[in-house]
């Protein structure tokens, strides 16, 4: 399996590529942001997109898919608790100060809570976490008996993310973790959708939140 993270963007956005090393089959996780990088690494590595999936609806995790459906071929999905919200592109690029907001385009499909992707032998579970934003997803990349979680800006090293862009509460955000990640072990790597990766373990132990 091919799992790379690398950050897109002004605002540090973590995309990941998840692939199937012996087809060449990948799923895109919040490539909303840096098009043209993410092409360039799909193409260095000789992989082609299936999926383009996203965690929740912010321009940074979504803001241009569409070019990159149509650079790639590949449909893109989202949560359609987060259909409202990825409307609104245009007054999300001026709270970040954007001259021009990318076109909004209709999503392919849904995602949904317990959904299994593919990409070859590489499976996605889509794991609904509302609380950041109303449709606010996870993944668990599940490839053998490994595991790592993909958790959007749900779950942070340390943190979680904010309950005010567009979401519902504190308590729900807090709530969809202790439900969907905390049963994961605790050497469960975390990939989030900012910032440095973690383990469950060290969330369980440390995070303030969930102590």
């Amino acid at each position: 399996m091919i799992c790379e993270t690398f950050a897109l963007g002004s605002l540090a956005c973590n995309c990941t590529i998840v692939a199937d090393e012996s087809t060449g089959v990948a799923i895109v996780v919040d490539g909303g942001d840096g098009v043209d990088e993410v092409v360039r690494r799909l193409n260095e590595r000789g992989l082609r997109a299936k999926l383009l999936v996203h965690t929740h609806a912010h321009i940074d995790h979504i803001g241009d898919l569409g070019r990159l459906r149509e650079l790639t071929g590949a449909p893109g999905l989202l949560h359609p608790e987060d259909l409202p919200l990825y409307r609104t592109l245009a007054i999300q690029a001026r709270w970040i100060g954007m001259a021009r907001a990318p076109r909004v385009v209709t999503p392919d499909g849904e995602l949904a809570d317990g959904e299994e992707l593919r990409a070859g032998n590489v499976r996605l579970r889509v794991l609904h976490t509302p609380g950041h934003t109303p449709g606010s997803v996870c993944f668990s990349i599940e490839n053998g008996s490994a595991t790592t979680l993909l958790t959007g800006d749900t779950l942070f090293a340390g943190s979680i993310g904010r309950w005010d862009l567009g979401g519902t509460s504190m308590q729900d955000i807090v709530d969809s973790i202790h439900r969907k990640l905390m049963p994961f072990p605790d050497s469960t790597p975390v990939i989030p959708g900012h910032g440095p990766f973690t383990t469950i373990g060290s969330e369980r132990r440390s995070n303030p939140y969930l102590t």
